[in-house]
């Protein structure tokens, strides 16, 4: 039995949606952020040295990192479905998007969110216009103008298809979910990327993707 340690808020869930998806069977065991420094709990450990989520275990292998997760399940559950015919162009463009989404667009908005709480960090009263300073010449000259540029190529590479590997819905699309979504979140997409938005709506209207919801519980990415 495919066993899913889920952690609640966290790309975990996008595991739960590609085996909806599949339609496979599969058990949930479930672990909670702490709710103070919203890290993974130390149990985590015991199925993976780096505790993090999320982890996959099925017939003795232990899986981890969404992206290698994914592509086990489609690769050996798929039947060929989720996933474009070798050689194509859209197996290229797949094979892209599977590792855009935690290579390059992810680090973008971590920096953004840690940036963003260094204000609000406690500091001495004489340091905070200083860290304030920091925050705002590193966002403004840095991080805001990556995250831009990233979303602009996005808006326009979903100009080319409906989704992000060509006309058919695929794991790629599956992947990219997580940093759309807490780009959503942390409002950084607005009325420049209509396609973007739309692309997130009809995502959440998908079945398997209400179903991996509803097991995988409140879901905290969602507007």
């Amino acid at each position: 039995m495919l066993v899913v340690h889920h952690l609640n808020n966290s790309r975990s869930q996008r595991v739960l949606w590609l085996l909806e998806e599949l339609g496979l069977a599969y058990e949930i065991k479930r672990y909670e952020r702490d709710a103070r420094t919203m890290l993974a709990p130390p149990q985590l450990r015991a199925i993976h040295p780096l505790g993090k989520a999320p982890i996959v275990t099925d017939n003795g292998r232990t899986l981890a990192e969404s992206g290698a997760i994914l592509e086990y399940l489609v690769n050996v559950y798929g039947s060929g479905r989720l996933i474009p015919s070798a050689g194509s162009d859209a197996r290229l463009r797949y094979t892209y998007w599977m590792h855009y989404a935690e290579g390059s667009l992810m680090p973008v908005l971590l920096l953004r969110l840690v940036f963003s709480r260094i204000s609000h960090a406690p500091t001495p009263a004489v340091l905070r216009p200083l860290t304030r300073a920091i925050e705002r010449g590193v966002r403004g000259r840095f991080i805001d103008p990556q995250l831009e540029l990233h979303l602009n190529f996005l808006e326009a590479e979903l100009g080319r298809s409906d989704w992000f590997a060509g006309p058919e819905f695929t794991a790629a699309d599956i992947q990219m979910s997580f940093p759309l979504e807490a780009a959503q979140k942390r409002g950084v997409l607005g009325s420049p990327h209509p396609r973007l938005r739309q692309w997130l709506h009809t995502i959440r209207a998908r079945s398997a993707y209400q179903r991996a919801i509803e097991r995988g519980g409140p879901y905290s990415l969602l507007e």
